[in-house]
């Protein structure tokens, strides 16, 4: 058992089994044994590896998708330019290098990151140090005015609950505790909203209320300032049942309730419930694309041609690379991508 298994089974001895979403929560966010508080997971050093990571061509092309945007909202002079949960600041540093074929647009940007991590905001001070950035604890936080907005695998990490329909009704997955070790168990009579009482019994479904209320605030904000959303996430394009909490140790699938503290929790993100979310506040969503579609209609293999041309001995990872991020056998269909826009305007390549 891990030092925040342990604390969980203590807190569930003396007040009751937890949500899903809240154990999710402790295991990532725990202030002294929280995954994302206390080590480093990214690379091949960690436990994952996430696009920009793989390849610089990613937080490029996205640069440049920016950039696109950012002259059809007709390039104002000041903007708001956020990344929401970025990492190591790999992706920013990336983008930014890539928009400098734009003259004007960093002067105009007001570059800010959303991270709660004081630790990956030490990071990101490091890696974007030659760049002017604030950082926001929460999407409120951000200033008021036009924006562009990226977030790459944020709602993926979001805290869910999960409810199992069941013959009398639903019932909600809680996480227990039985002879010192975690355990799955249902509370039953549960109600919450989206309940949907036609579905056949052993149905499984997750609701993200977190991930809706940041698609919420931010679909307001594009509707009052302008500016577009960018989501890009392990998901569906369609809502359904099913029970998709998995955990991440060393590259290997694991137990989510194994190793608490110790392994990333993912969850595969509802795009249709985030594009519903926003067209109810307001904004607009585009289809839902995926990522190899959306990379390759930005110019991937235009972009990897370049990098390639003159470097034999470079093609080959790059190759590898145009392959993890777009290939069907890799990210390129098991990620999603979703752009939300205010008022009038399209962003690339959405129409």
């Amino acid at each position: 058992m891990t030092p925040l298994g342990e604390k969980l089974v203590r807190r569930i001895e003396n007040f009751g089994p937890i949500t899903v979403a809240d154990y999710m929560a402790a295991c990532l966010g725990d202030p002294e044994f929280g995954y994302y508080t206390t080590r480093e997971p990214f690379g091949a050093a960690g436990d994952f590896v996430t696009a920009p990571e793989v390849s610089q061509m990613f937080g490029e092309l996205l640069g440049l998708w920016a950039v696109t945007t950012w002259q059809r909202m007709g390039s104002p002079s000041r903007f708001v330019l956020a990344e929401i949960g970025p990492g190591r600041g790999t992706l920013m540093a990336d983008a930014l290098r890539a928009a400098q074929v734009a003259p004007g647009f960093e002067q105009a940007a007001s570059i800010v990151l959303v991270e709660t991590s004081e630790r990956l905001r030490e990071i990101q001070k490091a890696t974007l140090a030659s760049h002017g950035v604030d950082w926001a604890d929460t999407v409120e936080a951000l200033p008021d005015g036009p924006a562009i907005v990226i977030a790459n695998e944020l709602f993926d990490a979001l805290p869910v609950r999960q409810f199992l329909r069941m013959r009398d009704g639903w019932a909600e997955r809680m996480v227990g505790a039985s002879d010192g070790q975690l355990v799955f168990g249902l509370r039953p009579n549960a109600q919450f909203d989206g309940a949907d009482d036609t579905a056949p019994e052993g149905s499984l479904i997750e609701t993200a209320a977190i991930s809706a209320a940041i698609m919420a605030t931010l679909a307001d904000r594009l509707q009052r300032f302008g500016g577009a959303f960018l989501a890009i996430d392990y998901g569906h394009a369609e809502s359904g049942f099913g029970d998709t909490l998995q955990a991440l140790r060393r590259h290997q699938f694991d137990d989510p309730l194994a190793h608490p503290g110790e392994a990333d929790l993912t969850v595969h993100v509802d795009f249709a419930a985030l594009a519903r979310t926003a067209e109810a506040n307001g904004a607009h969503a585009s289809a839902i694309w995926t990522q190899g579609d959306f990379l390759l209609a930005l110019g991937l293999l235009e972009r990897a041609g370049r990098l390639g041309a003159g470097n034999a001995a470079a093609q080959d990872a790059i190759r590898a690379a145009v392959e993890r991020l777009a290939g069907p056998a890799a990210m390129g269909t098991l990620f999603k991508v979703l752009c939300v826009t205010g008022g009038d305007l399209v962003a690339p390549p959405f129409g």
